[in-house]
């Protein structure tokens, strides 16, 4: 199908893409009159008997057009006066350009026939536009068309020159039927944003009788269209995209109301649903669910920019990224390594309305700094209008009532569609729980169907995100065990690894760690994902051990649970060694801890593997938990690290050349090793002598999670 972004425009006045005005081949050394006999045939042939539902009079005027330039071509190619030797240079021209207009002809007319019924209803304004110009253009070459050089028989001559005439009397045509129909579905739009739900009958009669969508695959079809819209227009498009996600909403609302639940629920029972909504869940989980363009991630911590802003090099960083970096007193640019000018900063306003219109066609919640620009401003006149969200609340009461009431078939369908409609927006998993879906998907997670199971524990998931959801969630009688349940049990590897990132933000709630902690089987389940899963499933493991780590009281129920020895198999493992040591920091806090990680022969030797080729982040834990595990583990386990090959190198290293908190951390550890130099008066026979900076402090032993970083 032709590019839609030739589209895009509402009659704007800024030029078209380039796409529209590029000839698609050479035609200095082909059979002119020829190529274009035969572009023009084959676009008589694929759209002279085709109807078309909207834009039929302009669709049907172009390919009249297209029929007579045929006859001319026609004429010329089975004559000897149409061969490029014979044609005068203005007739090589004006051909020139004709074929650039069939060509725009053919993108436009396949536009018409092969877009969504309602784009091209709301773009009908847009289309007309676009045929008016095309006309235009026709008609000026044909009053420069050297008709009596191409000695052409009469009646072709009467027939272009009548063309030429009603060229010169085109005019804008706006279909009034399809303007009706226009106006009735912002009726529709209105309706909702003044907190009413249209009539029953007005719907069915404008999406089935007026439009002929008569079936859900037809309705997902139309859904589907739109919101491959916002997403190829990169936020650029008229309607606003908040306003065409209100539309889609509305449609959402019109499947399910209409057309039910029927559904091939052997398709959906064997095969994963199709996922239109290009959403992610949160920020806090983009990495599991969309992957982000790399050039609106920030180089230093790898997430998606909320500032992004340019140093002297020429790089481009997060704010908060590179003030750290140059607070920690680094000079040099971290991607590139040259030498810093000057510390100044300057914001990278292109690249931050590119993130916002990106992270608005996919759903990505986005918070943006305040600094008051009116990029801002454009970002806050995107979010979700009240009508979408109105349309939505509709929508959601129907899920939930086939959830309750519904089919197997039924309930799979509706726990897909709540599983996406609480993929974005607080609005949606705010009311979505209100209106009791909770109870309701808990008795799905125990489901034999694969997909129903699935989109339970995932609906959970995005619903937990919420945070008055989450206390919903807890206090559901039995519903934290059935998570557990998939975690352990589930059917489907995406319904287990979603179960371990349910519990990584229901563990948000420090009220809630203990809990979570010790319920059955839920750390043992954790620590098996850990060691076996999948790369997603080890990150959404290891993050759920982390949080749980943080409530001392959990040390000694993961201790048994195997945890340690799955977090210290996990050092080596690039995509969660950091989150792995600093689980393992709060681990040897506690006796206990420090004692079952001494008993792991690979635990000193893992850590000191970080420090040495690890993250700038993974150095900072590794170091923390090395000199927790020696503060709490005392003198033998401090002897231990102490003996561990190239530790004085390591430490060094450290303290000249890592960032602000591992020169700290390192600091720290080495008055540990003085202290047992100094106590036992030997080490290696002499004293090493570890270096630390004066002004560090030795109770700095907090941490965060990565994201999770200890600092």
């Amino acid at each position: 199908m032709a590019s839609a972004a030739i589209f895009s425009s509402v009659r704007r006045r800024r030029s078209p893409s380039l796409e529209a005005f590029l000839v698609p081949v050479d035609l200095t050394q082909v059979a002119l009159v020829q190529t274009l006999a035969a572009l023009s045939s084959d676009l008589v042939s694929c759209f002279s008997d085709h109807v078309f539902f909207f834009q039929r009079r302009n669709s049907r005027s172009l390919v009249r057009k297209v029929e007579i330039f045929l006859v001319v071509l026609a004429y010329l190619r089975d004559s000897r006066s149409g061969s490029s030797s014979n044609l005068s240079p203005t007739a090589v021209l004006c051909f020139k350009e004709l074929y650039l207009l069939l060509y725009r002809s053919k993108i436009l007319l396949d536009y018409c026939s092969q877009s969504s019924k309602l784009w091209l209803l709301l773009q009908s304004h847009s289309i007309a536009g676009h045929f008016h110009d095309l006309n235009q253009e026709i008609s000026t070459l044909l009053d420069v068309f050297p008709i009596k050089d191409l000695n052409l028989s009469d009646d072709i001559k009467e027939q272009v020159e009548l063309l030429q005439k009603q060229g010169r009397q085109c005019k804008l045509y706006v279909d009034k039927n399809d303007e009706v129909l226009r106006l009735k579905f912002f009726s529709f739009l209105d309706e909702f944003e003044n907190g009413r739900i249209p009539n029953h009958v007005e719907l069915r009669l404008f999406f089935v009788e007026r439009l002929g969508i008569k079936d859900v695959e037809s309705c997902r079809s139309e859904i589907e269209f739109l919101e491959e819209q916002i997403v190829n227009h990169e936020g650029d498009i008229e309607p606003a995209a908040s306003v065409l996600n209100g539309f889609i909403a509305i449609t959402r609302y019109c499947q399910f109301l209409l057309f039910g639940f029927e559904e091939d629920e052997l398709r959906l029972c064997f095969k994963n649903p199709k996922k239109p909504w290009k959403g992610l869940i949160s920020q806090e989980m983009a990495h599991t669910f969309l992957t982000i363009p790399k050039d609106f991630c920030c180089p230093i911590s790898l997430d998606l920019m909320k500032d992004p802003v340019i140093v002297s090099t020429g790089q481009t960083y997060d704010r908060s990224s590179i003030a750290r970096w140059m607070e920690e007193g680094h000079c040099t640019c971290p991607k590139t390594g040259q030498m810093l000018d000057d510390t100044r900063i300057v914001p990278n306003r292109a690249l931050r309305n590119l993130i916002m219109q990106w992270c608005i066609a996919h759903g990505v919640p986005y918070d943006p700094t305040e600094t008051g620009d009116a990029s801002a401003e454009s970002f806050a006149a995107a979010l979700p209008i009240k009508a979408a969200i109105e349309a939505n609340r509709a929508t959601a009461v129907l899920l939930i009532q086939q959830l309750a009431n519904g089919s197997q078939g039924a309930q799979t369908v509706a726990a897909r569609e709540i599983r996406l409609l609480a993929k974005t927006g607080k609005e949606n998993r705010a009311f979505i729980a209100e209106a009791g879906a909770i109870p309701h998907l808990r008795k799905l997670l125990s489901s034999s169907n694969p997909v129903a199971q699935e989109n339970a524990v995932t609906a959970m998931l995005n619903l937990s995100i919420y945070a008055k959801n989450k206390s919903r969630i807890m206090d559901e009688d039995g519903c934290l065990g059935s998570i557990v349940e998939v975690l352990r049990l589930g059917i489907t590897v995406e319904a287990r690894q979603n179960a371990a990132a349910t519990l990584f933000s229901l563990s948000s709630v420090h009220e809630y760690k203990k809990r979570i902690a010790d319920q059955g089987g839920a750390v043992e389940a954790l620590a098996e994902l850990l060691r076996v899963g999948t790369p997603r499933g080890k990150k959404d493991a290891v993050t759920a051990l982390f949080n749980l780590a943080t409530h001392a009281d959990n040390c000694s129920r993961m201790i048994e649970a195997g945890s340690v020895t799955a977090l210290i198999g996990a050092l080596g493992n690039e995509g969660v060694a950091e989150e792995a040591a600093g689980a393992l920091a709060l681990i040897v806090r506690q006796p206990i801890g420090a004692e079952a990680v001494g008993k792991e022969e690979t635990a000193v030797s893992g850590l000191i593997a970080m420090m040495r080729c690890g993250t700038p982040r993974g150095k900072e834990n590794a170091v923390a938990a090395l000199l927790e595990f020696c503060r709490t583990g005392g003198a033998a386990a401090t002897r231990r690290v102490l003996k561990a090959p190239a530790m004085a190198s390591l430490l060094q290293t450290l303290l000249f050349s890592g960032t602000k908190r591992a020169r700290r951390k390192a600091a720290s550890l080495a008055r540990v090793f003085q202290k047992c130099e100094n106590a036992t008066s030997r080490f290696g026979g002499s004293g090493v002598g570890y270096p630390f900076a004066s002004n560090s402090t030795t109770n700095d032993v907090s941490v965060v999670p990565m994201s999770i970083s200890v600092l």
